[in-house]
Order: structure tokens, then sequence, then C-alpha cells
């Protein structure tokens, strides 16, 4: 397994972060122990939660990250080998309070997701979304007192905009916080919208970037290729379905691609997102031991210029002028 920092601070995080939002959906209880158990193995020390998990087709909201604490009291070490990473933001209930990021929620919020964790201490603690009404100050003295608790040593953003990063960084800055270390955001080949200003200002701020949807629902996991083979395709279905449908011709001209270099779609994605200036590493959703394992071809995988040119053909960067930051993208 390889390892970097996670963005500026000294922590050691591996390059492909386990996600587990299909535990207790997707993935029964057992099979989900199995897929953590596997990560280790493979030396994955970074697992991504979050504590509205299992809302959607499992046991309710919180289901996953109770799965991952009965997971940490196994024991061997589980808890010790991990980096854990969750998040707060989305509602818990219908109760006014049991969302955003008031400081009322974000302590309520934060214990919660301790007991169900079974840990005494979060090592990442992620706002899920930007929360345009709770100001700066009442933000970052709520996670100060987390911090000060021992309850949380880092804290990261997900779905920040450029200038929400920058706003957050320098309202920490004023407090002579650490302020933010990572921020997690759509990426994949198909999206590519962070490289305008995302990027460019983790970059500047010292965060590291952790890609979800890595594969843009399965539509680059190979699914036109899954579909002639007969097999069930994630990335054919649901609104993967309207976005290939769109997309076909590239599609097929990537899998092309993906043959000729003679690797899996999904691990080239995977690859792509490894090669690019920034990124700490992918989220992977495994819903099997088998997915996990696969998975791993993607650090082996050395893209060379041209390839990476033509990726950039069959799925351009955002703006008329392609491949750099804003505003140059969109301007002179």
């Amino acid at each position: 397994m390889e390892y970097t920092r996670l963005g500026r601070s000294g922590l050691s995080v591996s390059r492909l972060v386990l996600g587990t939002m299909n535990f207790g959906t997707e993935t029964a209880e057992a099979d989900s122990h199995a897929i953590m158990d596997r990560a280790h193995e493979h030396g994955i020390n970074f697992f991504d939660t979050a504590n509205v998990y299992g809302g959607r087709g499992g046991a309710g909201v919180g289901s996953t990250e109770e799965i991952i604490g009965r997971w940490f009291a196994g024991g061997g070490d589980r808890r010790e080998n991990t980096v854990l990473a969750t998040k707060v933001y989305l509602p818990m209930s219908d109760r006014p309070n049991d969302s955003y990021l008031s400081a009322l929620n974000i302590r309520r919020a934060a214990d919660a997701s301790l007991r169900r964790l079974g840990t005494d201490h979060i090592d990442l603690y992620q706002m899920h979304h930007v929360d345009r009404n709770a100001p700066w100050d009442e933000v970052w003295e709520a996670f100060g007192v987390l911090r000060q608790q021992g309850k949380v040593l880092y804290f990261g953003s997900s779905n920040f905009a450029g200038w929400h990063i920058a706003q957050a960084q320098e309202a920490a800055r004023s407090r002579h916080f650490l302020g933010l270390v990572s921020e997690q955001s759509i990426y994949n080949l198909m999206t590519r919208w962070v490289e305008l200003e995302v990027l460019p200002a983790a970059r500047e701020y010292g965060l590291g970037v952790i890609p979800w949807s890595p594969l843009h629902g399965g539509v680059l996991g190979g699914v036109l290729r899954k579909q002639r083979e007969g097999g069930a395709a994630r990335g054919a279905s649901g609104r993967s379905a309207a976005v290939l449908a769109e997309h076909r011709d590239t599609i097929e001209a990537y899998e092309k691609l993906c043959a000729d270099l003679g690797e899996d779609p999904a691990h080239v994605g995977l690859a792509w997102l490894l090669a690019q200036d920034g990124v700490t590493g992918p989220i992977i959703g495994p819903r099997t031991t088998g997915q996990l394992d696969g998975s791993l071809r993607a650090l082996a995988i050395d893209l060379d210029g041209e390839t990476l040119a033509r990726l950039d053909e069959l799925f351009p960067p955002p703006g008329p002028n392609g491949a750099k930051p804003a505003p140059e993208a969109y301007a002179w």
C-alpha cells in the first residue's frame, strides 16, 4: 500500500480510501466486517463514513456507524490501525436542531457518532456540506471545543466551493487554528469542475482532496463491457443510465482505450485520479471483498503522457480553454 500525508497535516493515510456508504444497505453487516478486515490486510488505513449513512434502504440513519462500531469492538487493534473519518450536516431526525452546523448540532452529532462508533475520538470530522446560515465563528468555536476535549483531531470539508474553503481557512487563521486539512469532492473523468477553483484553493491552503464517486456511479467501471457479458452493471440503472445514454460514444471509446492498455476501466479511472496533483486518494465503495481486492490494481498503473492526453481528449477539462485553473480556464 502507498501512503501520503493528509494535506499539510502530519497524518499518514492510504492512497485508497475505504468508503462505507454501502454498509448495511447494499452490503450485509457480516460482509461489511469482512471488507474492513480485508482492507486492513491490504494496508488500507483510511475509512470514510457519515452519521447519516444507513438511512436509504438500511436500518436507519446512524446504522452504518454502528456496524463500524461493532467491528471495532472485535479488538485486534482495529481502531488503532484505522484513520476514522465521519461527517456532520445532514438531518438525523425531523427535529429542527438535528441538522446543519449550529454549535448545538455539532456537539450533539459528534457525541452521537462517538457512541455509535464505540470510540473516544474521531480522527477526521468533516462538514458534509457548507451551512450558509451558520457563521464561521460559531462553527470554529464548536470545533475548537471538540478538539480541546480530545474528541476530534482534524477537520475537513465536503462539497465546498473554492471560496468556501477560503472563507473557512481565513476564519480559522484568525483564531490561530489549524483549520481544514481536507476537502471531499465529487471528482472523476466525467466530472472535473473542481479543477477550476476547488483544487487550486485546496493546494493553496494545504488541503488534501478526497474524490468521491470516482467512477461516476459505475459509468466509468466498464459498464458497456459488463452489459455485453450479460453481467449486472451498476452504471446502467438510475441516474447513471441517463449519463450513459448521453455519453455512450465517449464511454465506448474509453473502454476501448482501457482494453488497448490491457486494464480494467475501473482501475484506469482510479489511476487517473491518483495521478492528479493534490489528490490524496479516491474513495472506493466496494460491496464485496472481491471488488476491494480488484481496486488495488489502480495503485500499480502508471499512465503515460500519451494516455493522459487521450483521456483529456475524451473527457475535456472544464472551460473553453481547458486544463487550466480559473480564471484562465474561461478568460485570457
